[in-house]
């Protein structure tokens, strides 16, 4: 049931299907946009479109008719934004449980599971789960892909690796997202999906995630403070001093909780939770989750940030670039059975992101702009966290990795080893 037009591959197409040999049903969560019912489709041999209002108001009749009338279908059968009709999830369940069998059910879904009083199984060990994002710029082809995070684990030398993506490209993909869609148009007409989106989650999306009447102008100041603090470690008292300097109104810490809450649900925000090694001192280590969209685009949408504003002001350039490598590096990390981390201790050293795989392996990389100055700071950091880690009590970074928005080569630096790597050459 594959779509007609040229599909890109997803790193999520190898998931999922690694996914469904081993369960009978496999859901794909994700932001709306981000491609999960077309990646479904490429596997599917029957589907229920749930999106489709004629579809969703007869299945709506027929779930308390008889539910397995909705799941016979050639397998695996898609049930596509099945939680408009939480039934489905114990029918889907039960039909499991009853066929024995593997690759039966692809479910796709915009918001998270409802809530436990909806359904009356979790699931567990019958449906499995993937995590859908918009593209990377690997999967949009905006990297060559030379250089492979995986070979760089398995101790690979890094071979001549050209960089083609300027500054100027750079600031164009971080407004324009990896959207699908927005990668098969150009120019505004582009740039035009990450506001369609926005505009899209303030006055519609977060009333109907869980039927709570909220307020698009409070929506759209939660998320401009967001946006402004985007890879910060901020509570929500911060976000409330934050609005009220910057859009002259007040708010609560319960309201903006709520918003945020309504938000991770749709999967608009994605925070990133903090890393917890073995160190030889007795630091302490901050543990609050950084904050970050689930897309640089949607952050670019809510300030209103063009791709020249980001050209002309490098500091804000620099803090929407490390959006997008944390997006790209979150859709690698997936490939390579992984996560992504950040670290900060009280004594103010950091690191960007921490690359920790399931088998122990991990990466240690800090995300600049470039220039020789900024890759100095980066190697700087790197090299002091790998001081403070204690390594009798877990292993060696596999590598360490300065990634820059711009860059003519992916190269190692010889004093110390520490890979340099442009955005637009890295691939799982």
């Amino acid at each position: 049931m594959a779509n007609e037009f040229a599909y890109k591959n997803r790193i999520a197409d190898a998931l999922l299907l690694r996914k469904l040999q081993g369960k009978g049903a496999v859901l794909i969560e994700g932001p709306k946009w981000c491609g999960k019912t077309t990646t479904a489709l490429q596997l599917a041999k029957s589907a229920l479109l749930l999106g489709k209002k004629d579809i969703l108001d007869k299945s709506k009749e027929l779930i308390e008719f008889n539910s397995s009338l909705l799941l016979q279908g050639d397998t695996p059968r898609l049930l596509d934004e099945w939680q408009t009709i939480p039934a489905l999830w114990d029918a889907v369940r039960s039909e499991v449980d009853e066929r024995h069998l593997f690759e039966q059910f692809i479910l796709t879904g915009s918001s998270v599971l409802p809530d436990a009083s909806e359904t009356i199984h979790s699931g567990t060990g019958r449906i499995g789960h993937i995590l859908m994002r918009p593209m990377s710029l690997y999967e949009s082809g905006d990297s060559t892909g030379m250089v492979s995070l995986a070979d760089l684990f398995a101790g690979n030398k890094l071979g001549t690796c050209r960089n083609t993506l300027t500054m100027s490209d750079i600031c164009y993909l971080i407004c324009r997202g990896g959207w699908p869609q927005a990668t098969l148009l150009s120019g505004d007409v582009a740039l035009d999906q990450a506001f369609d989106y926005f505009e899209s989650v303030v006055t519609k999306d977060i009333i109907r995630v869980d039927g709570v009447r909220r307020d698009s102008e409070r929506a759209k100041m939660i998320m401009r403070s967001y946006a402004r603090n985007q890879g910060h470690q901020i509570p929500y008292t911060t976000i409330c001093l934050d609005i009220k300097s910057n859009d002259s109104l007040s708010i609560n810490d319960d309201t903006v909780a709520d918003y945020v809450e309504a938000l991770r649900k749709l999967f608009v925000v994605e925070d990133m939770p903090a890393w917890n090694p073995n160190l030889r001192s007795k630091t302490s280590i901050r543990t609050s989750h950084n904050r970050y969209f689930v897309d640089p685009s949607i952050a670019a949408a809510a300030l209103g940030v063009s791709p020249k504003d980001l050209e002309y002001d490098p500091k804000t350039c620099g803090m929407f670039f490390e959006s997008l490598v944390v997006r790209d590096l979150r859709v690698m990390a997936d490939a390579l059975l992984g996560e992504v981390y950040h670290y900060r201790d009280s004594n103010g050293l950091e690191c960007d992101t921490v690359l920790h795989l399931r088998n122990g392996q991990y990466a240690l990389i800090e995300i600049k702009l470039g220039g020789v100055t900024k890759i100095a700071e980066g190697a700087a950091s790197l090299n002091a966290l790998a001081d403070e880690l204690d390594f009798s009590k877990m292993p060696k970074p596999s590598f360490s990795m300065i990634i820059t928005a711009v860059g003519d080569y992916a190269y190692q630096r010889k004093e110390d080893g520490i890979f340099v790597v442009p955005i637009g050459c890295l691939k799982p």
